[in-house]
């Protein structure tokens, strides 16, 4: 006979099972708990933060790099996983149906007669187990084979013989039995009524046939496959950060070339372009850096002519007022000079101290470096000149000034520009008058000065002789003085202030001779619209 094994199973009376009672709801968490979690969170980050900014860039473009392949290595790895896992479950449930229902169809299976004779390798399912479940709980199993596992789903589809089919995981995994269990609907005939059964049908019993495979095979496959894309997913993240570490260190040589260089400056103040090769952008910042050195070789070249050229401008000045400081002090020990020549001899000694003070005074204005002007507000240009003529026609009153002046908004320092202006104004007044001729006997002027301004064009044109070619180069070059222009006062720095300011402003100064006339200055500077503040 069929092994029979009896089960406990609660009595069949018809009814379908009644349904589980629900869990009470969960209750929400407690906003403790969530500030709890967000301060975690604050501090994780504020210590990852720290972290990053304590490496060097190397070592994190070494880490981003190992990360990153690390993600991609972990999602290509999980989705491959779950992939294969899906689709062996669901070869695995299909055949396991398939073959459930083949064998219900034929009634092989579900002849107990049959049943007790066969056993699971005579039918070709070695791989499985196989039982009849009858509708009181009474299960058949071949001889000497185990039954499969079996519970409440399994018994309501032989109560309810639908064409329902329940497919069911039942185990603990790495825990001994581990299957997945098919149930179909199937009507079987007990033992001793072959004949009876196959004469007439209404001898088959309802029932269901259970088949289960052990879930083993397909575990030990998928943690062979998580080894293997662990392994896998190591040395891609290990490869990743050795590449990124080559990467890095090829990348950012140039960067530490670039470094050296900067020390080298810092601790030698040699100002000395390094070598740049390529076009990335680690080399547009060694060529930006070149740019910045010479720039700074430049403002330094500047600063040591403007220290040697006052140096030699101011020893002059301070050697005349010694001497005649000296003579004073021989005379008074002597008895003392007569009073017109103690008189001369003081306007000499103030008169070489107003040089000096215009002379540092220009120095000062000179010093200060700045590619652009700071403070600048919106002033109006013909206002400036318009103050800048009233000044300097008081000390040239021998002159006679025609002016033309539009309106012309700028944004600037209105101290510097009137500077400028007052220079342009003060050279042209100084050269329009011959030397030794102030003021001529029939009160005619002894020369003229024209200043237009129109659309911010600045032009200055005086009386005078005219600037030599060889000089126009150099009139706004520091301390640079002609041969004409010795005999006469100044420390040659006046054009070199108008020059600056123009600079300063984004705007622009040249000198010409003027046909039928002396030197002419033309000075632009660009609208208050157009420039940047």
């Amino acid at each position: 006979m069929s092994q029979q094994h009896p089960q406990e199973f609660p009595s069949y009376t018809g009814e379908p099972p009644r349904p589980q009672q629900s869990p009470p709801p969960a209750q929400p968490v407690a906003n403790g708990n969530g500030s709890r979690v967000a301060a975690t969170a604050a501090r994780t980050q504020n210590w990852w933060n720290e972290t990053l900014h304590k490496l060097s860039l190397h070592a994190r473009v070494t880490l981003l790099a190992a990360v990153a392949v690390g993600l991609a290595v972990a999602i290509v790895s999980i989705a491959a996983y779950v992939t294969v896992r899906q689709q062996m479950y669901q070869n695995l449930d299909n055949s396991l149906s398939q073959r459930a229902i083949q064998a219900s169809q034929k009634g092989v299976l579900t002849n107990l007669t049959n049943l007790q004779k066969a056993s699971a390798d005579a039918l070709g399912l070695s791989d499985i187990r196989v039982a009849v479940l009858a509708a009181n709980g009474q299960s058949f199993a071949p001889t000497n084979s185990p039954l499969p596992p079996m519970g409440t789903d399994e018994l309501q589809v032989a109560r309810s013989q639908d064409s329902v089919v329940s497919l069911r995981t039942v185990g603990v995994r790495n825990g001994g039995s581990h299957f997945r269990v098919v149930a179909v609907p199937a009507r079987f005939c007990p033992v001793g009524w072959s004949d009876q059964c196959e004469s007439n049908s209404d001898f088959l019993q309802p029932g269901a046939l259970v088949v289960a495979q052990s879930l083993g095979p397909i575990d030990q496959t998928l943690h062979n496959l998580g080894i293997v894309l662990w392994a896998f997913g190591l040395i891609g993240v290990i490869g990743a950060a050795l590449a990124g570490n080559a990467v890095a260190r090829s990348g950012l040589r140039p960067l530490a070339r670039l470094t050296g260089a900067a020390e080298h400056v810092a601790a030698t103040e040699d100002l000395k372009p390094i070598p740049v090769g390529g076009t990335d952008e680690i080399s547009r910042l060694a060529v930006a850096f070149n740019a910045m050195l010479g720039a700074l070789a430049q403002s330094r070249d500047r600063q040591r002519r403007l220290v040697g050229d006052a140096g030699h401008e101011l020893r002059t000045p301070l050697t005349s007022v010694r001497t005649n400081l000296d003579l004073l002090a021989q005379a008074d020990k002597r008895g003392g000079l007569r009073p017109e020549d103690r008189q001369q001899l003081l306007d000499d000694v103030r008169a070489q101290m107003d040089e000096l003070t215009q002379l540092i005074g220009d120095l000062t204005e000179l010093a200060r470096d700045t590619p652009q002007v700071r403070n600048a507000e919106l002033i109006e240009l013909s206002n400036v000149v318009e103050d800048a003529v009233i000044k300097v026609r008081r000390r040239a009153p021998g002159l006679e000034w025609h002016v033309q002046l539009t309106p012309f908004p700028v944004w600037g320092d209105e101290r510097l520009l009137g500077r400028a202006v007052m220079n342009l104004l003060d050279n042209a007044a100084k050269y329009s008058v011959p030397e030794g001729a102030e003021q001529r006997a029939d009160g005619q002027p002894v020369g003229h000065v024209t200043v237009r301004l129109q659309d911010g064009v600045l032009t200055v044109t005086d009386s005078g002789p005219g600037i030599a070619e060889a000089d126009l180069p150099h009139v706004f070059d520091r301390f640079y003085r002609s041969s004409e222009a010795r005999s006469r006062p100044g420390s040659g720095l006046g054009l070199a202030i108008v020059k600056h300011a123009a600079e300063q402003h984004g705007g622009m100064i040249y000198a010409r001779n003027a046909p039928g006339a002396g030197a002419q200055f033309t000075l632009w500077l660009p609208h208050a619209a157009t420039q940047t503040r």
